[in-house]
């Protein structure tokens, strides 16, 4: 599909994300001299996003669960908040084309609510 990005995260921990993009923001605005109070004043969810690992790139629209989970355990937990949601049966290794087109289909299908 034109236009689309596709991330496959491996060996992702989406906790340590968070923590990486905090630790991230702290020592940023430590080597400006801000105050731990001064931060606490001035900080917003962007500012945390700007230090996550997907920075500068879109959130999901879908995010594909393999293995017949029905939980994130963590996957992109930041980035995920209005996602749409496909769980799939087929482990990774075994995720097929035909099983992409089908989350893609039932994407399709779906009324989009943003979080409403």
């Amino acid at each position: 599909i034109d236009g689309s990005l596709v991330n496959v995260a491996v060996g992702y921990g989406g906790r340590r994300e968070v923590v990486d993009a905090v630790r991230s923001l702290l020592q940023e605005h430590a080597t400006h001299g801000t105050s731990l109070d001064e931060l606490a004043q001035l900080l917003e969810p962007e500012h945390i996003a700007e230090h996550l690992y997907t920075k500068g790139q879109p959130d999901p629209d879908l995010v594909i669960r393999t293995s017949g989970e029905q939980r994130l355990s963590g996957f992109l937990m930041w980035q995920s908040a209005h996602s749409e949601f496909y769980f799939c049966e087929a482990y990774w290794p075994d995720f097929r084309h035909v099983d992409f087109l089908r989350a893609l289909r039932a994407y399709a299908e779906r009324e989009r609510r943003y979080g409403a």
